[in-house]
């Protein structure tokens, strides 16, 4: 898979996405697939790409930040302004998410609170019933 062409199926294979997610994506202009009438091609380039958006949805950037982020390559300074940006995005990112995650790990334990308290009750409740029987 060095600098060879790849179809949408061996794409889809590949990256297991759907030929409709490609589709959005080059609509999007993420990617740009040769066209040969209806046949799409994808370079390498094409797949270095959708790496990158398939990396950035699994980290919660938005397809617009992607897009931005991607258009910073062609710069002409080696990346730099893209790694930097992409470097300051990451970390507000992360941020957002261990946020998340503390909220969750909060909301999670006192959930097992409630459980706890639910289970005495439950068990207090059969107890006063049995006393009555």
């Amino acid at each position: 898979m060095t600098d060879q062409l790849m179809t949408i199926r061996e794409m889809c294979d590949t990256y297991e996405v759907t030929p409709r997610t490609l589709r959005f994506y080059e609509a999007k202009e993420l990617i740009f697939p040769i066209r040969e009438g209806q046949k799409r091609l994808f370079t390498r380039r094409d797949r270095a790409r959708l790496k990158l958006i398939l990396r950035g949805k699994r980290f919660g950037f938005s397809l617009e930040e992607i897009r931005q982020l991607l258009d910073l390559y062609d710069m002409g300074d080696q990346q730099q302004t893209q790694l930097a940006r992409t470097y300051d995005v990451a970390k507000e990112r992360l941020a957002v998410m261990e946020s998340q995650r503390d909220e969750l790990n909060e909301a999670i334990e006192e959930l097992r609170e409630q459980l706890d308290w639910g289970d005495k009750m439950l068990a207090s409740l059969k107890t006063e019933k049995k006393a009555a029987e």
